[in-house]
């Protein structure tokens, strides 16, 4: 599936650059033109893997660019498509001639078909839906074809409609019950006053929808669309920001976001939760999790909420965010597939929230350590001190102060950040050396290496990650893997983007520009690789310790994103593994022993394929019992998962010396957010056995010196 118009992914890239394309300018007075013309230019000669622009291209554009503008198949009518395919095979030749004919054709179209639904869905909603009827849905709209006539089209509107305003019906009933059960003498509403108001809030959300958003619409929109699409074809990293949507990035790159404190991406016609920011409003409301949809969001003062499916990020992130102190209510649809209400109180979220902490923690008489890093962060104005690598090494020496004796570094839900950043990390935990290779089109390999004798860290260290941890933290992981100087605990594999991004201003390359903004393109540049010669694409960087976890089957990662560049191969770097000895093999066999055993991963597993299975289940009934029912019996099939969240370890957490000075002086809730982490850790099955390994790793330590010494003496007899 093609995702609709990705304008802003609100994450850090692996690499935040500039290119060169100084030998050549831009001066064609018509806009689109030139936009294409600047476009295909910059990624015929910057891109990692330029593809060529020939009839395959063309009709994978075609397709996608349909899939982009009608992914319900809800507007056009199988006539249009045949229309349209008489440009299928020439959208290359089109592009190489800045001809934008498809595009004037198709918007044409698309503005008459959205004129056409606004009267469809509103003679629709003018009448009751009758939920008493034996019938159903389908949410996978992958199995639609476009329809045949008006009547059929009206058809797919009204089941469309019939579901959406099926869950504000159940909402209303379920009110009205409760309300019921809080005052005996309350005369509940009956059903077709109840059916009458779930119809007129799914009326109201979806007039704002196309009065708010689709009629907003400019035509440079509507072409950045086009344009996104067509970049995208070169792989899911490379994309085009519109002047609106370069702005925001800007704005997200100074270091400081108001509103939920969590980062959306538009996927399909979804708003997904792709990160939530350590000590945000979304974040301690303990209710949202990355990979949640957000289908619907109330303003305190409205008494419906609007249905934010099929709009623009941009816009839907206006009714998100708002003034600090104001609350916010998301209608959340998780991953299990169930749906929920959760109010938030907005606030101000400074993104220093995501910055490297630590924790102490005492088990068997020993003393380990936690820092838990969510992304390699830098201000590329200010790298000396704030940078991610610096603050792990101030960590890890508070740490040490505290006489620890194993170090866990947690890199779950880590998206990536500065590769420079990661390079000098690496370095914290080996004496010198390569960490990760970079290759760029027709260019030899450069290897960016450790230069740093010193090292922050020598004992005993474990590495978490999962199927989210992704760029710079497999560079981490995969660089501590091959020196052998970590154990990696995890997902089977983690997430598999092993590609650099730049950022180019299009308006760079315009001579003396009269067209106005032309915004930014983000596309690919290199690819890196392991220091063995292994990619991370696709493959990404594989568990030592293998653990299940809520996202084991469900398709996340590079290898379900359209269009990803391949893996490969090149030669390996030249490095040592690390010269100090411990039994990796013993400890990984029990680790892997203790894991198999574990009633809590075993549920959690369950649980996995239990979510999977409902992901699945996309047909949907609007026989209103039948639908409740489902509910309910989902509900109650999900409560034996409920002990996952009740799991408890014997261990308890704590702040180091440095962080409990900061207490006695702290504004920002500090102590309530370290307390609040802690309390996360005890009940963290996955912490646990990463400081059972510590615990191992440390009993085989001085196995080194043994091994060190027999082989020692056995060199000198060998030359005596």
């Amino acid at each position: 599936m093609k995702r609709n118009y990705k304008v802003l992914s609100l994450l850090l890239l692996l690499a935040f650059a500039s290119c060169s394309f100084t030998t050549k300018t831009f001066d064609n007075p018509d806009k689109d033109k030139l936009l294409v013309q600047i476009i295909t230019f910059v990624l015929e000669r910057g891109h990692f893997d330029p593809i060529a622009m020939d009839d395959a291209f063309s009709e994978e554009l075609f397709n996608d660019y349909i899939e982009t503008l009608d992914p319900f198949k809800r507007y056009f009518y199988e006539s249009d498509i045949k229309d349209f395919e008489k440009y299928k095979f020439q959208l290359d030749d089109q592009i190489k001639a800045t001809d934008v004919t498809f595009f004037n054709i198709t918007h044409e179209r698309l503005l008459q078909r959205i004129a056409e639904a606004k009267e469809v869905y509103k003679d629709i909603l003018g009448k009751p839906f009758d939920y008493t009827i034996d019938e159903t849905f389908d949410t996978d709209y992958d199995t639609y074809e476009f329809v045949k006539n008006k009547k059929q089209l009206k058809e797919r509107w009204r089941k469309q409609l019939k579901f959406s305003t099926l869950s504000n019906y159940d909402d209303i009933q379920i009110q009205e019950e409760q309300s019921k059960e809080r005052d005996a003498a309350y005369e509940m509403k009956d059903k077709v006053a109840i059916e009458k108001e779930a119809r007129e809030a799914t009326l109201k959300s979806i007039d704002i929808y196309f009065n708010d958003n689709i009629d907003d619409l400019k035509r440079e929109d509507w072409f950045a669309i086009y344009v996104n699409t067509l970049v995208e074809e070169f792989d899911p990293h490379t994309y085009y920001l519109p002047p609106r949507s370069k702005e925001a990035f800007d704005m997200d790159m100074s270091g400081k976001l108001e509103g939920i404190g969590a980062r959306l991406q538009k996927r399909m016609d979804y708003i997904k939760i792709v990160e939530l920011i350590s000590g945000g409003p979304a974040w301690r409301s303990q209710e949202l999790d990355v990979e949640d949809i957000i289908l619907k969001v109330k303003q305190e003062d409205e008494e419906f909420p609007i249905d934010i499916v099929g709009m623009r990020i941009n816009d839907a992130i206006k009714y998100i965010k708002g003034p600090k102190g104001t609350k916010v209510t998301l209608t959340i649809k998780k991953v299990d597939g169930t749906i929920k209400d959760v109010t938030i109180t907005r606030d101000v979220v400074e993104l220093g929230e995501t910055y490297a902490k630590s924790s102490v923690v005492e088990k068997d008489g020993k003393t380990f350590g936690i820092i838990n890093l969510p992304k390699f962060y830098v201000d590329f104005n200010d790298y000396k001190n704030i940078n991610a690598a610096q603050d792990v090494k101030k960590e890890i020496e508070r740490l040490k102060a505290e006489g620890m004796e194993g170090l866990v570094l947690d890199l779950r839900n880590n998206g990536g950040g500065s590769l420079p950043t990661v390079v000098e990390m690496a370095g914290l935990f080996i004496k010198e050396g390569p960490v990760v290779q970079v290759r760029s089109t027709g260019s030899n390999k450069e290897v960016l290496k450790d230069r740093d004798k010193s090292i922050a860290w020598d004992g005993p260290l474990v590495i978490l990650v999962n199927e989210l941890s992704a760029s710079a933290s497999e560079i981490m992981a995969a660089a501590m893997q091959d020196y052998k100087r970590a154990i990696v605990i995890g997902s089977k594999q983690t997430y598999g983007k092993g590609t650099v991004q730049n950022v180019y201003n299009l308006n760079d390359l315009v001579r003396s520009n009269t067209s106005g903004d032309l915004g930014a393109l983000a596309f690919t540049t290199q690819k890196y690789y392991r220091i063995n010669g292994g990619s991370v694409q696709l493959e990404g960087v594989q568990s030592d310790v293998e653990v299940p976890g809520r996202f084991s089957f469900i398709e996340v990662g590079e290898k379900e994103k359209d269009n990803p560049l391949p893996y490969d191969e090149i030669t390996a770097a030249d490095f040592t593994p690390w010269e100090y000895y411990y039994d990796y093999n013993t400890t990984i066999s029990r680790s892997k022993k203790r894991m198999s055993n574990n009633e809590q991963l075993n549920l959690i597993e369950e649980n996995a394929r239990w979510v999977k299975s409902k992901i699945d289940e996309t047909v949907v009934s609007l026989n209103y019992e039948k639908y409740r029912a489902q509910i309910e019996s989902e509900k109650e099939e999900g409560k034996k998962f409920d002990a996952i969240s009740q799991y408890q370890t014997n261990l308890t957490f704590k702040s180091h010396a440095f962080e409990q000075s900061l207490f006695e002086q702290d504004t920002t809730d500090l102590k309530e957010k370290r307390e609040r982490w802690h309390k996360s850790l005890s009940k963290d099955v996955y912490v646990e056995e990463a400081l059972n390994v510590l615990e191992d790793l440390k009993l085989s330590y001085p196995i080194k010196n043994v091994i060190a010494a027999k082989t020692q003496t056995e060199t000198k007899s060998v030359k005596q």
